[in-house]
């Protein structure tokens, strides 16, 4: 008998987990694209770099702000209700971009795309606190959701450069979305979920999110998280418009040097559970954000041609940081606070996602080229190496990943 409810267990976790996997290929798909994107709004509406990099920071501003005031509902209304609720917007947002022609119409859609992103990505991220055992297994469980965020990411952008090549237009991305988002919706009202252990009666609303903004640990991770994003989004928004008019001997490279970042990415976030089994997630950080440091300080150095061949690199070192110091951080705390620590750290990673390509364009428009705008990045990539530097000589969260261990 108990052979058999822990066989029915293991199945409900295997499929919660692949919804969680696709679900993160679906957000990836759309909003890992915006590079390929911007070139065209930039050309069909004359923008400029600052007044494009809208498109990228609009739903980043607003996944923030529904990740701080909406984040506790995971723990409040449960992983299920949160879920359905984020992928219904989403696809309602998706659909409605047919219905339009204006770049400010399709700001207000990707501002709800944003809070539906928000909604369901930190019920998504309470749930695999649910089915994880302990801080090693959700390290890894995030390291694979996160490699699917990867191949979404590649196929995103590789959607819209068909659909453009071939003249179509680059809402249909969002048009299949919507379709895919309502296929996860069905999928999620079908899946089984496990209940929330809860170990205090503290209650669950805003105020307790609020609270958990001057948790030290909570804001720790968050600004090295922050950190990374900032240096991450440069690629993807503005690599780019950096290589557009490369031609050197690697065109073919730059021609897709984005897909070649993500593809590095994602390999490297499917073999981050193997690599963190056999080293300490400590020193991987800090080895990981010393190369990403090299790679943009080379570029910076050797200009659009070491560029080329380095930026698309930075990938594959990129790849377990995000979705290991999320999981530290989230692991930092009981169960029945995922939720809402995973919509703080959620606010200050689309934050740095809104600010980060912002003020790189703002940088670049100021003195005419994009390339200075990763000269920014670059500082971001070295305070993080900095941060990494500490964690690795004083572990300071150590004792509460161990005491969160069940």
């Amino acid at each position: 008998m108990v052979s058999h409810l822990n066989t029915n267990e293991n199945s409900g976790n295997a499929r919660i987990r692949m919804l969680t996997y696709l679900m993160f290929f679906m957000f990836a798909m759309t909003s890992d694209a915006v590079g390929v994107i911007i070139p065209e709004l930039i050309t069909t509406f004359d923008l400029s770099m600052s007044q494009a990099s809208a498109f990228h920071y609009m739903p980043m501003l607003f996944i923030a702000l529904s990740g701080l005031f909406l984040g506790f509902l995971a723990d409040k209304l449960g992983r299920k209700t949160t879920i359905l609720i984020g992928l219904l917007l989403f696809a309602a947002a998706s659909f409605m971009f047919a219905l339009g022609e204006s770049f400010y119409y399709f700001l207000f859609l990707l501002a709800l795309v944003g809070i539906a992103i928000g909604v369901f990505k930190t019920g998504a991220l309470g749930l695999i606190g649910d089915i994880s055992t302990s801080s090693k297994q959700h390290s890894s469980t995030m390291n694979t959701v996160e490699g699917f965020f990867g191949v979404g990411a590649m196929v995103g952008p590789a959607i819209v450069s068909y659909l453009l090549v071939t003249g179509v237009s680059w809402k249909y991305l969002y048009f299949g979305a919507g379709v895919f988002c309502l296929v996860l919706c069905w999928l999620a009202y079908r899946a089984p979920y496990p209940q929330i252990k809860r170990t205090s009666t503290q209650e669950i609303n805003l105020a307790s999110t609020f609270r958990m903004m001057k948790n030290p640990y909570a804001l720790g991770y968050s600004l090295a998280i922050g950190l990374y994003v900032a240096t991450e989004v440069a690629i993807y928004v503005w690599m780019p418009t950096l290589l557009l008019n490369y031609e050197g001997n690697l065109v073919l490279v730059a021609t897709y040097a984005l897909t070649i970042f993500f593809t590095l990415r994602a390999i490297g976030r499917f073999l981050g559970g193997w690599i963190l089994n056999r080293f300490s997630w400590q020193q991987v950080m800090f080895w990981f954000s010393l190369a990403i440091s090299l790679c943009y300080l080379g570029a910076m150095l050797y200009g659009i041609s070491a560029a080329v061949i380095l930026l698309p690199l930075s990938g594959l070192f990129m790849s377990m940081i995000y979705p290991t110091l999320n999981s530290k951080g989230i692991s930092c705390f009981p169960v029945e606070q995922h939720g809402s620590v995973a919509g703080v750290i959620l606010f200050f990673t689309a934050l740095s996602a809104a600010l980060g390509p912002l003020l790189m364009g703002f940088v670049g428009d100021m003195f005419g080229h994009v390339k200075y705008g990763f000269y920014l990045a670059t500082g971001f990539a070295f305070l993080l190496c900095f941060m990494a530097v500490y964690n690795l000589l004083r572990d300071p969260s150590g004792h509460l990943l161990t005491a969160n261990v069940e």
